[in-house]
């Protein structure tokens, strides 16, 4: 849950930031552009999160049809439209503040496309499944805007997508366990989030300069993600005469191998080979993929 954001407020063993790393953009898909923090050469991974894009898109570029295997999909849109689809026949459009959660599982072959006009930007997020779950039947949560729980208190907004804070706690069943929070702070606000000691968690900031983790850390601006060391909260403080707003992520690492090639995430070579295999033959879970293309 947050503590109170009164100055008092203090953690046994507060967070501070030990790896910062710039998201730079880079093309995707087809024509897309993204801005990649985890799963750059700098920060391959984070267990038990794999990738962290910021994505600007406008049409006709986007993401068409592809597969994955083995973890899930955060798509959180920061503003604009997408609509995604895939070979089990599931369609869905989500808007600003929109987001859909996807277990991919032992297998999806989906198109994420911008459906509105100008440019699309969200978030996404994947993050590993333990061995036990890779193989699971794909599932979906999609949550609209006005379903995402908001607490407004001393100058700090949250959206609660996973996770908890200030006593609200989100509905997301994640089956990793994650907290994920959006946060926008106004100039002279300060936050003290709790975070379990045993979870890893990351800052990605959207927008303004905050100062995180110690009050004489440097501030740190958008486009940046903050990876944070051990301990049981963090701290921020916007100091600036703008608004602030990021996002903090955190989950349970599962310490197993991690063997990835590209949209594939097993735990052994002997494994990723497999899913090659069942992908192009079409079957063990992308049995569809034969008769399937998505729609314009």
């Amino acid at each position: 849950m947050s503590r109170s954001s009164d100055a008092s407020s203090s953690f046994d063993r507060p967070r501070s930031v030990v790896k910062k790393v710039l998201a730079k953009p880079q093309r995707e898909g087809e024509g897309a552009v993204v801005r990649r923090s985890i799963g750059r050469m700098e920060l391959r991974s984070l267990d038990p999160f794999l990738l962290l894009d910021e994505f600007s898109v406008s049409a006709p570029a986007g993401f068409p049809d592809h597969p994955h295997r083995g973890f899930e999909t955060v798509t959180y849109m920061l503003d604009g439209t997408f609509t995604h689809q895939d070979f089990s026949g599931h369609k869905g459009t989500i808007r600003t503040g929109d987001v859909q959660w996807m277990t991919a599982g032992r297998g999806i072959i989906h198109s994420e496309m911008p459906a509105g006009e100008g440019v699309q930007k969200g978030l996404q997020l994947w993050i590993n499944l333990s061995s036990k779950d890779k193989m699971i039947e794909p599932r979906y949560q999609e949550l609209q805007r006005e379903d995402i729980s908001r607490v407004e208190r001393d100058g700090i907004g949250v959206r609660i997508i996973a996770g908890e804070s200030m006593g609200v706690r989100s509905p997301v069943y994640t089956r990793t366990p994650t907290m994920f929070l959006d946060f926008s702070l106004k100039p002279g606000a300060q936050l003290h989030q709790d975070i379990p000691e045993s979870w890893n968690s990351f800052v990605y900031i959207i927008e303004g300069e905050g100062v995180f983790g110690t009050p004489s850390s440097t501030p740190a601006t958008a486009h940046h993600t903050l990876v944070l060391g051990p301990g049981d909260g963090l701290s921020v403080w916007n100091r600036s005469g703008k608004p602030l707003r990021f996002v903090l992520i955190g989950g349970q690492p599962l310490n197993q191998p991690v063997v990835q090639y590209g949209p594939f995430v097993m735990n052994t070579q002997a494994e990723i080979d497999q899913t090659i295999e069942d992908y192009h033959k079409c079957r063990n879970g992308f049995e569809n993929a034969n008769f399937w293309k998505s729609q314009p």
